[in-house]
């Protein structure tokens, strides 16, 4: 009896070897083709450890593909839009040749991979004040003439952002077309998300979410992509990018209202060409969530920038060269673009990331900066508000420490969310990326470069007032930490790779 109940067990069991065993010897074929090595190690370490669980896993997050279908379409609307917008019109050779070599390698760089030249004559405010920038992109929707476009990864129709909203169905109603993305699973997390579409509905405001998942639909992808860009352009004369979401500065969240955890952004408002650029990366967007094409709104030259009352603190004349990256590009443009920029740093580097969790590549272009004289500074909060990617960013201090990079931690309970870097006095970025894996490969995101002193100068106004707020974090203070904190560290360090 014994025998005869065993029997089937053994066979079972003999079953499920065999599978896991074909799992192991599958994933070190398959895992090492077109990945980096870590990630490739850290998938095998899974697979390797629990075969079934780390297979299944694998099959819902190790693909970044968004579908053949979505990849189709972004390619056909890339083509069809760059085709009907008067890029090269943008730019210009002259003061093009009168840039340092390095600032010409990066506009180069950019242009083989994103497409959008860098453009000259763009004027640039610097916003970090959270509420005064949703007033002031309020303010602009009020003087809409045509058209606005809205994109932004989280979105929430709440006290702070009501103006905001309430201007868009002012607009629409003295017949303004108001477009609207959001991502969804980003958006959807917000408590006030229901209520939101429930009050977009009947608005007359044109609206879709990015990247949606809806499985009824046959929409199903990896679900932890996002489209995590934030772009607002109002009749193509001005333009709004940067870090902040279309939210009030604690997300809605009791907790962190309770707390006073609000988030600290930056953003630029734009006029000038760069502002077609931007508007460029909409209309791919637009395209691909509603199959609507907006070429003849992308085929109009956007006005020259005019000098506005009170403009103190904007700075004239800076070149832009808009940067998209995401799923859609196979080349992670953002990653290109900033480990050239860091390695073409000669006196300073100020970074500021809010998730420091670098690749190998961008980990050593920091800490060789450092160790080849350059002063090199990154600005983080001493309290991140995601505790998996927190501990993962925090097992890289070390390295970074040992290196000479200074880390500075803004303080409690406030989250530096502002995504920004700037390169001596020659170039900076400011956008919506992330110096992480999660950027470099699964957001779509979109970055601007900006070259000139003036507007490097600018962005150091606001990292001076981050390093006045903050305190430095030491080698001697952080060796001081637990091996529970290690031990948790490195281990978020590892799931960081799984991409």
């Amino acid at each position: 009896m014994t025998g005869a109940l065993s029997s089937p067990s053994a066979a079972i069991a003999a079953i499920v070897l065999a599978v896991e065993i074909a799992i192991i010897l599958s994933a070190l074929v398959v895992l090492p083709g077109g990945r980096r090595p870590q990630t490739a190690m850290a998938w095998l370490i899974l697979i390797i450890a629990v075969p079934l669980f780390g297979f299944v896993v694998f099959l819902l997050f190790g693909r970044t593909s968004v579908g053949r279908k979505r990849r189709a379409q972004q390619e056909e609307v890339n083509a069809a839009i760059l085709a009907a917008a008067p890029l090269d019109e943008l730019a210009d050779a002259d003061r093009h040749a009168e840039l340092p070599p390095l600032v010409r390698t990066m506009a180069h760089l950019n242009r083989n991979l994103g497409v959008l030249p860098l453009s000259f004559g763009n004027d640039v405010e610097l916003i970090d004040d959270y509420e005064g920038c949703v007033a002031a992109m309020a303010a602009e929707v009020a003087s809409a003439e045509h058209y606005v476009h809205v994109q932004f990864y989280i979105s929430a129709w709440d006290e702070v952002t009501a103006p905001f909203f309430e201007e868009l169905v002012r607009a629409v109603a003295r017949g303004v077309q108001v477009r609207f993305l959001f991502d969804h699973i980003g958006s959807k997390g917000i408590p006030v998300y229901q209520d939101m579409l429930s009050r977009l509905e009947g608005t007359g405001i044109q609206w879709a979410p990015m990247l949606p998942i809806r499985p009824l639909k046959g929409e199903v992808r990896r679900p932890d992509l996002r489209n995590h860009r934030k772009i607002l352009v109002v009749d193509g004369r001005v333009a709004f990018s940067g870090s902040q979401n279309l939210i009030e500065a604690c997300y809605d969240k009791p907790k962190n209202q309770k707390l006073g955890r609000a988030w600290v952004e930056l953003m630029a408002r734009v006029e000038g060409p760069a502002v077609q650029e931007l508007n460029v990366v909409f209309a791919t967007d637009w395209f691909t969530e509603t199959g609507e094409t907006l070429r003849d709104l992308v085929a109009v030259l956007p006005p020259a920038a005019q000098p506005r009352p009170g403009d103190t603190g904007v700075v004239r004349d800076v070149g832009i060269q808009v940067v998209p990256s995401g799923p859609g590009f196979v080349t992670e443009n953002n990653l290109r673009l900033f480990n050239t920029m860091l390695y073409s740093a000669e006196r300073r580097l100020s970074l500021t990331s809010p998730y420091f969790v670098p690749d190998d590549s961008l980990l050593y272009a920091v800490t060789t900066a450092a160790q080849r004289g350059v002063e090199v500074e990154l600005f983080v909060s001493a309290t991140a508000d995601q505790f998996m990617v927190a501990h993962a960013q925090r097992s890289y201090y070390e390295a970074l420490l040992i290196a000479g990079v200074r880390i500075w931690l803004y303080p409690e309970p406030f989250v530096l969310h502002a995504k920004h870097f700037s390169v001596d006095d020659q170039v900076a970025v400011v956008g919506s990326s992330n110096m992480d894996m999660r950027s470099f490969a699964l957001n779509y995101e979109v970055v601007m470069m900006m070259t000139g002193p003036e507007i490097v100068a600018r962005l150091r106004e606001v990292q001076d007032t981050y390093r006045a707020l903050s305190t430095e974090l030491t080698l001697d203070a952080w060796r001081e930490r637990t091996r529970t904190q290690r031990y948790v560290d490195n281990l978020m360090r590892l799931t960081a790779t799984l991409q």
